[in-house]
């Protein structure tokens, strides 16, 4: 029997651990992931469940390490799924221990604070640069839940070639999670990380008391922002009627085990943000993509008037309530894709 190719998963949150889990049900990759707490290491390793996807037993040819060079030694392909704001910090140590011809894949949504730079640019600055030569990102609608119980689920996987597209995606195609191809990493990494914002709007509409007509809005006028900001980014329109646009944008604007829809409807219901956050395990990525987003939109001259508002709900004390009184009140305009 040939060896089985080695995987690395970099990030033990319920995102990578359940990609961990599909590659590892598939029984040809030897899976290793990384987790930077031990606990949930020992969890994995021991008890083969982990506290980021609480009653899911993982299979126990998934294992785990705090060590990253272990994790990674003899990895062909190493999956980064991080949270977006450390990405940075935790692959610039991975990359000491990355394989040169290795196929990187970044499943991490979101934009870096500081630099406004999106993960594949964030990647591109520490990892080899002949990994990079193939480097893909995977998106789309998957809650991490649904995944490890099979609910059939399809995501898109952009790549800087489609040969390394196709590569990733007879990687982690199966049976019940379809992959489907694209060359275009600008449109797929910023469907994926600007969804959250909106999600957070729709969220705040839901704990506001609002029902189907607006949310319908809100997702609707939400995708034409993300559209602008994408376009005027270098992504192809085509990419958010998608599903790392529109898809991940239903997803994450109307299913319960969202995140940042979650932390949307606390502010609605008139929570702040601190309270939230303190209690919460998980990351809700679009808190911090908001502030990125913000700043983006308002260096590119790209009207985006939920952004503006969800960045008002967040850091400056706006009422949820004015703040959406303030975007019906607008100056009455034409609907346009532009």
């Amino acid at each position: 029997m040939s060896e089985k190719r080695r995987i690395a998963v970099i990030g033990a949150g319920a995102w990578g651990t359940a990609l961990g889990m599909l590659l590892a049900e598939k029984d040809k990759f030897a899976v290793t992931m990384w987790s930077f707490e031990a606990d949930v290491a020992d969890s994995i390793n021991e008890v083969h469940q982990n506290r980021y996807l609480s009653g899911v037993y993982l299979p126990d040819s998934l294992r785990a390490e705090t060590d990253l060079s272990r994790a990674l030694k003899g990895a062909s392909v190493v999956l980064s799924a991080s949270p977006a704001q450390l990405v940075r910090e935790v692959m610039a140590e991975a990359g000491r221990y990355v394989s040169a011809d290795a196929l990187v894949v970044s499943a991490s949504k979101g934009i870096e604070n500081e630099t406004l730079l999106r993960m594949d640019e964030v990647l591109g600055q520490i990892l080899p640069e002949q990994s990079m030569e193939r480097f893909c990102v995977l998106s789309g609608p998957g809650f991490a839940k649904e995944v490890v119980s099979h609910a059939p689920t399809a995501v898109v996987i952009a790549g800087r070639t489609i040969e390394a597209a196709n590569e990733a995606q007879d990687i982690f195609q199966t049976p019940y999670f379809r992959i489907y191809t694209s060359t275009d990493i600008v449109g797929v990494e910023l469907g994926g990380a600007l969804k959250n914002v909106v999600a957070l709007a729709a969220g705040i509409a839901s704990g506001l008391g609002y029902g189907h007509n607006t949310i319908a809005a809100v997702i609707t006028r939400g995708l034409a922002e993300i559209t602008r900001l994408g376009v005027a980014m270098g992504g192809d329109r085509a990419t958010f009627s998608g599903l790392a646009g529109m898809g991940d944008l239903l997803l994450t604007c109307t299913g319960d085990l969202s995140r940042n829809r979650t932390v949307g409807y606390r502010l609605g219901r008139g929570e702040s943000i601190q309270e939230i956050l303190s209690d919460m395990k998980a990351v809700a990525e679009g808190v911090k993509t908001t502030e990125s987003v913000y700043e983006l939109a308002k260096g590119r001259g790209v009207e985006m008037p939920f952004v503006e508002q969800v960045y008002g709900i967040l850091n400056n004390d706006v009422n949820p309530a004015d703040a959406l009184e303030a975007l019906m009140l607008r100056e009455p305009t034409s609907e346009e894709w532009q």
